[in-house]
């Protein structure tokens, strides 16, 4: 009878909706001109200036990325990796940058095991490897940028010196036991010994003077210089392999992106050593099959079930640059049909193996749209949150800890080796249809292909629009393995109910959980020249237009 009711209350008040009633609760942002998306209102509003100025998508990506390493310290920064997908207008062509770092040649499994680790260290001075972030902006701005380096880093420099008051999501991840394990860290981050307050003014000038001599010296001065000897100095005192070699012999890698057809839409991912190919090969399995409600048990049992025979296939994934990795087979659609027949419609898989493709042929993501359809999808991370926590002294950032990734295990794609680089869980997006050319991503860790592919189905299977996709209910997943899963609660009790019963283990997370990760999108449309942009309501962003 209680259910009876509930379903007719339910019926009565959507008979009674009105034309301007909506479930997601934010509007896209629509504008001819450019569009900045990021995660932290600071680092939109220093984009859309650089846009305003006369920048263009690249230009306003690097300033973005520069604030964003102030105001979000536990997620990204110059200690970090970089990775980008472009579109540029003019030519239709997208290309990608891979801004990773290397492992220290000196950082061999034996050298690591002689200083008494049996396994990678998930933090510390041994989890570092090169940070690439800086080179990568350097090399996106001499290929694509308009306005004056220098000009980029202005904001920036001066938040860092004036100070900025702590915003909500921000403050919640700020206490961390491992940045207080390093002097430095306290100092930095921790004023007066206590973690600062959501709407706490807080400086880093340190990093204000680091970011200054990026300005002026150029990427130089990270690999080079007089911020990379301070690297250096750090690693020796604390017994790490990095060495001034190391740094001065790191170069980007321009990559071209792969990509599939999904119900009309051709999405692009960038290759190993990354994951992206994950979201594809997903949304390849996905599409063997007609889309169901899009909150259903039905479309959400699918989708799991595709995520984990993506994800198990995850384990051929390492640096293409030594070893072989079958991408190709792994994002062919035969082979995608042939995976999405092991899908049990009633019941969940809790121990998915790895397939056998054919062997042929934490974080921060933003995306900008300029005013004449360039599009930015950059992605930025100290890995980790607050990364190693090996801080650079006297420059107020703290090195990556992308290391931790690799294995001991040689016989393992990932396994350690020297100048190799780690398997990368950050990925850029960009989907397009006809006219429609959108940049898109989605954070956290290994959540993200399986979030790009939820994303790209509310999109492509019920039209949903930039917000709508990213604010729709998402469930989340760390391994291919077992039945557990972590769902919001609006997919709704009887889709809850149904997905228990069929094997799933589930958690019931809050309705706009960051552990679904925090996503951006914007959108160019070429045949009308107007923008959209939509940044997601489980972060302190927005899409911010650039001024008119």
């Amino acid at each position: 009878m209680l259910r009876l009711s509930l379903s007719l209350l339910l019926l009565a008040c959507l008979a009674s909706a009105q034309p301007g009633d909506r479930a997601h609760g934010r509007s896209m942002v629509i504008a001819t001109g450019g569009i900045v998306a990021t995660s932290q209102v600071l680092a939109s509003q220093a984009g859309a200036q650089i846009l305003g100025q006369g920048g263009n998508a690249v230009d306003a990506a690097i300033a973005a990325n520069a604030v964003l390493g102030l105001v979000e310290p536990m997620m990204c920064g110059i200690g970090g990796d970089l990775f980008v997908m472009y579109r540029d207008a003019k030519t239709g062509q997208i290309t990608g940058l891979n801004a990773s770092g290397a492992a220290p040649q000196a950082m061999t499994i034996a050298a690591l095991q002689a200083k008494g680790l049996k396994k990678m260290d998930s933090t510390g001075i041994h989890s570092v490897t090169v940070p690439g972030c800086v080179r990568g902006w350097q090399a996106m701005h001499k290929r694509y940028g308009k306005l004056p380096w220098k000009a980029l880093f202005a904001t920036a420099i001066r938040l860092s010196r004036e100070g900025f008051p702590i915003q909500e999501m921000v403050g919640r991840a700020w206490e961390s036991s491992l940045v207080r394990k390093d002097p430095e860290g306290i100092r930095v981050f921790y004023p007066n010994g206590k973690a600062p307050a959501v709407g706490e003014r807080w400086k880093n000038p340190d990093l204000g003077r680091a970011m200054e001599l990026i300005a002026e010296q150029g990427a130089d001065v990270f690999y080079t210089g007089e911020i990379g000897a301070a690297i250096v100095r750090k690693s020796q005192r604390l017994g790490g392999l990095l060495t001034a070699a190391d740094l001065a012999a790191f170069e980007p890698e321009w990559v071209t992106p792969l990509s599939t057809t999904y119900r009309g839409w051709r999405v692009h991912e960038l290759p190993p050593n990354g994951q992206g190919l994950a979201a594809l090969s997903m949304l390849n399995i996905l599409e063997t099959f007609r889309p169901a409600g899009p909150f259903s048990a039905t479309e959400f049992h699918r989708k799991i079930e595709a995520m984990k025979l993506a994800y198990a296939d995850l384990q051929y994934v390492a640096d293409p640059r030594v070893v072989k990795v079958p991408t190709a087979g792994m994002i062919a659609k035969p082979y995608a049909a042939q995976r999405a027949r092991l899908i049990d419609p009633a019941v969940a898989n809790c121990a998915v193996a790895p397939g056998q493709p054919p062997t042929s042929s934490d974080t921060t993501y933003f995306s900008v749209v300029d005013q004449v359809g360039n599009i930015a999808s950059w992605i930025q991370s100290v890995s980790g949150g607050w990364a190693s926590g090996v801080m650079v002294d006297g420059l107020g950032f703290h090195l990556h800890n992308r290391g931790a990734s690799f294995s001991f295990d040689k016989a393992a794609a990932n396994a350690l080796a020297p100048g190799k680089r780690p398997f990368h869980t950050i990925i850029p997006g960009i989907v397009e249809k006809d006219d429609l050319h959108i940049g898109f991503g989605i954070m956290s860790g290994p959540n993200q292909p399986l979030a790009h592919a939820q994303f790209v189905s509310y999109l492509a299977d019920h039209g949903m629009n930039l917000q709508e996709a990213l604010e729709a209910p998402r469930f989340t997943k760390s391994r291919a393995t077992g039945c557990d899963v972590t769902i919001e609660s609006r997919v709704g009790l009887d889709t809850l109910q149904q997905l228990s019963a069929k094997g799933h283990q589930i958690t019931i997370a809050q309705p706009y959980t960051a552990r679904m990760g925090r996503g951006n999108a914007v959108m160019h449309n070429a045949r009308t020249k107007v923008n959209s942009g939509a940044s997601d309501p489980r972060a302190d962003g927005a899409a911010i237009p650039q001024p008119q």
